[in-house]
C-alpha cells in the first residue's frame, strides 16, 4: 500500500466515524508515524509504505474514531512556540488559553524580574508560554494532581525552563500558606469552570479529559471565587489577576474582581469573538 493510500484510507476512516476535522487529523497522526508532512505525501506519495508503520498507523486512526482526543494519541501538542506533552490524565492546551498568556504578557512587558504564579497549572501551558515570551519572568506553577504534575515537570525540562519555571503541590481552593507563598506581579490561570450539570453533555472527546480540570462546581465559579478571596492578597501594588473564564461567565467574574477592590477589570476576547479572559489589577500604594 503506498503512503497516500495509506493517508486517505485513514481520513475516510475518520470521515465516516464523524470526527469534525478528517483530514487534518489524518494528516497529524501521518506525519507522527511516517514523519512526513503534507510536502513529503506530494513527493513520496506513490512509494510503498512501511507494514510495521502503515499497522501503527491503523491503530492510531481507530483510536481517533473512537473518540480519543488527537492529543492524546500523538503524546504532545503544540502551544505557541512551546511543544507539550500531554496525555490522559491532563486538561488539553487550547487555541484560547494562548489570549492569557498575551495578556498577561502585554501587562508585564517592561517591568524588571516579574515574579508570577500559574494557578491550577495542569500541563504548564500558561506558565511555561508566559515565561518563553518574558525572558526575566520567573514563574511558579502550583497544581493539586499527581498526573499533572508529572506532565508539568517533563514539559518544563523539554522546553528548556528550569531556571525559572518552578512547580508547587498545592490545592489552589485552599488560602496561600505564607511560608510558601510571596508577593508576586501577576496571578494567572485557567481553572476549572464547566458547570458540574454541563459535564454530561460536553462533546465526548472533551468528556475523555479529567473532570478534576474541567468541573468548576454548581455553576462553574468555585474556583474563581476562592482565586479572587484568597490568592489576589498577594498581588503586588499594580499587580494583575488574569483568568480565563467560559462563555457567559466574564460578567460575573468582573463583578468578582470588582468587589475585592481590583482596579482596571478588563476583557480580552478569544478568535471567536467570545469574552475568554477577565483581568484587573491591585490597587497602587499612593504614597
Amino acid at each position: 500500500m503506498t503512503y497516500s493510500q495509506v493517508y486517505l484510507n485513514g481520513k475516510a476512516c475518520l470521515a465516516k466515524a464523524g470526527i469534525e476535522s478528517p483530514a487534518f487529523d489524518a494528516m497529524c497522526i501521518f506525519e507522527s508515524v511516517f514523519n512526513m508532512g503534507r510536502q513529503g505525501l506530494a513527493i513520496r506519495g506513490e512509494e510503498d509504505a512501511p507494514n510495521g508503520d502503515i499497522v501503527t498507523f491503523n491503530d492510531k486512526i481507530q483510536e481517533r474514531c473512537a473518540k480519543r482526543p488527537l492529543q492524546y494519541i500523538l503524546g504532545k501538542w503544540s502551544f505557541l512556540d512551546l511543544t507539550l506533552e500531554m496525555g490522559e490524565g491532563v486538561l488539553i492546551a487550547r487555541e484560547d488559553t494562548e489570549v492569557l498568556v498575551r495578556c498577561a504578557d502585554e501587562h508585564l512587558r517592561g517591568r524588571l524580574n516579574p515574579t508570577v504564579l500559574d494557578l491550577c497549572a495542569g500541563t504548564g501551558a500558561v506558565g511555561l508560554g508566559l515565561a518563553s515570551l518574558e525572558y526575566s519572568a520567573t514563574v511558579t506553577c502550583v497544581e493539586r494532581f499527581k498526573t499533572p504534575l508529572s506532565y508539568l515537570r517533563k514539559n518544563i525540562a523539554r522546553n528548556h525552563l528550569d531556571e525559572r519555571v518552578s512547580v508547587l503541590e498545592y490545592d489552589v481552593l485552599q488560602a496561600p500558606n505564607p511560608e510558601l507563598f510571596q508577593p508576586v506581579d501577576a496571578i494567572l490561570s485557567n481553572p476549572p469552570y464547566i458547570e458540574t450539570e454541563a459535564l454530561s453533555t460536553l462533546q465526548e472527546e472533551v468528556q475523555k479529559e479529567p473532570v478534576e480540570a474541567l468541573g468548576g462546581g454548581k455553576d462553574g465559579l468555585v474556583f474563581y471565587r476562592a482565586i479572587v478571596s484568597q490568592w489576589t492578597p498577594l498581588l503586588k501594588p499594580g499587580g494583575l489577576l488574569a483568568v480565563e473564564v467560559g462563555e457567559g461567565q466574564s460578567r460575573q467574574v468582573a463583578e468578582l474582581m470588582e468587589a475585592a477592590g481590583l482596579e482596571r477589570i478588563g476583557f480580552r476576547n478569544d478568535f471567536s469573538g467570545i469574552e475568554r479572559v477577565v483581568f484587573g489589577t491591585a490597587p497602587r500604594n499612593d504614597g
